[in-house]
C-alpha cells in the first residue's frame, strides 16, 4: 500500500514537472535601460537592435530633391548599424515638433531636423537639450539665438547657390545697356533656401543697373505652384520677362510649361536659371530649355549617418558640414545625367 502511494507522488509530481516545463519558452523582446529591445535564447543573449537610435523628422516630400533626400537617408541608415526612425511632417511645422517630442518620449539617442522654416524652433530645442539628447540641424537652418542648441548643421550653402546664379546672368548679359527684366520663383515662405538663394542672388546682381525684378513670389517648392504663379507673371508682365530665376527645379519645371503655353520658347525668349539638380531638370537643360542648373546635393544621408555615429561615441564634428556642389550648362548636360541617381 505504502510503495503504491510513493508511485503515485512520483507521477504526479513528473506530470507537474512536464506541464510547467512544457509552458516554457524563450522571453519576448523587453526593454533595456534607455527602451530599446533585445531577445534571448536559452543558450545566452542575442541583441536584435540597432544603436544608435536616430529620430529623424523630415520636412516633407514637396520635391523631387526632397524624395531624392530622403531615399539617401534611409539607404544609408539601411546600410549601417543605425536605427532609423523617420517622421514626415508634410511641410507642417507644428507636425515637427509633436514628432521631436515624441523622439523624447521614445528616448532616442541622436535627434536629426530637417526644419520647414528656420524660425520657431528654440523652446522644442531647449527641451531636447534638457533631456539630454543631442541634434544634428539637415538641410535648412533654424534660426536660434543659443548655437549650443545643436551639434552640428549638414547641408548647402544656400547663400552660394544664389551667387552661382547672379555670376551666370553677369556673364551671360555683361555688355548690354539694355533693361533685363527678371522674375523670380522663390519657395517656402521663411525657408532657409528661399531666404539665402534670393540674397545670394542680389548681391551679385543689385549693383548692375540692367537688371530689373519685375516680379518675385513665392510658389511652395512645387511644381503645380511654379506653373501657376509663372502663368500670372506672364499675364501680367509678357514679353518684358527676360530671365527666370527658379529656387527650384519643380517649380521650374511648371513654369517652363507656363512658358511654352504661352507661346515662347524657354531657354531662347526666356533664360531660365533653376537650382537643384535633379535628372529631369538636367534632361531640359540637355534639350535647351534651361540655360543653367546649380547644383544643389540632396545625398545627404552617409554624411547624416556618419555624424550620428560620430556623436554617439563622444567625438566632436564641426559647427557645419558644406556637401560638395556644382553647376551645369547646355554643354556639360549631357556628360551628367550619364552618372546621374535622382
Amino acid at each position: 500500500m505504502k510503495t503504491k502511494l510513493l508511485l503515485t507522488k512520483l507521477v504526479i509530481t513528473v506530470c507537474v514537472c512536464v506541464l510547467f516545463s512544457g509552458c516554457e519558452s524563450t522571453p519576448e523582446p523587453k526593454p533595456t535601460n534607455n527602451g530599446k529591445a533585445e531577445r534571448q535564447e536559452m543558450s545566452g543573449t542575442v541583441v536584435e537592435r540597432k544603436e544608435p537610435v536616430l529620430g529623424f523628422s523630415q520636412l516633407g516630400s514637396e520635391s523631387e530633391w526632397r524624395i531624392a533626400n530622403t531615399s539617401s537617408i534611409t539607404e544609408s541608415a539601411n546600410q549601417s548599424d543605425i536605427q532609423l526612425i523617420l517622421q514626415n511632417a508634410d511641410q507642417s511645422q507644428e507636425k515637427q515638433i509633436e514628432a521631436i517630442r515624441e523622439f523624447v518620449r521614445q528616448k532616442v539617442d541622436v535627434i536629426a531636423i530637417a526644419p520647414v522654416v528656420e524660425t520657431g524652433w528654440e523652446p522644442i530645442l531647449r527641451d531636447v537639450k534638457q533631456a539630454g539628447i543631442p541634434v544634428i540641424i539637415v538641410d535648412r537652418f533654424v534660426a536660434i539665438s543659443d548655437p549650443s542648441l545643436y551639434v552640428t548643421h549638414i547641408g548647402s550653402d544656400f547663400y552660394e547657390e544664389g551667387r552661382k546664379a547672379g555670376k551666370y546672368l553677369l556673364d551671360k548679359f555683361g555688355k548690354t545697356d539694355k533693361p533685363i527684366g527678371m522674375v523670380e520663383l522663390k519657395g517656402t515662405e521663411g525657408s532657409t533656401p528661399s531666404i539665402a538663394r534670393g540674397k545670394g542672388f542680389r548681391d551679385v546682381i543689385s549693383d548692375r543697373a540692367p537688371f530689373q525684378f519685375l516680379d518675385s513670389a513665392y510658389a511652395d517648392f512645387t511644381l503645380t505652384k511654379g506653373k501657376e504663379v509663372m502663368k500670372r507673371f506672364l499675364k501680367e508682365r509678357g514679353r518684358d520677362i527676360r530671365v527666370l530665376y527658379s529656387h527650384n527645379d519643380d517649380m521650374t519645371l511648371g513654369a517652363l510649361e507656363a512658358i511654352e503655353e504661352y507661346g515662347l520658347i524657354p531657354g531662347q525668349d526666356i533664360v531660365v536659371i533653376t537650382v537643384d539638380g535633379t535628372r529631369k531638370a538636367l534632361e531640359k537643360l540637355n534639350e535647351g530649355k534651361i540655360n543653367l542648373v546649380v547644383e544643389c546635393n540632396p545625398l545627404l544621408g552617409p554624411n547624416l549617418i556618419q555624424a550620428a555615429k560620430e556623436i554617439s561615441k563622444g567625438s566632436s564634428l564641426p559647427k557645419r558640414i558644406v556637401t560638395p556642389e556644382n553647376v551645369f550648362t547646355q554643354v556639360t548636360a549631357a556628360s551628367e545625367l550619364a552618372t546621374r541617381s535622382y
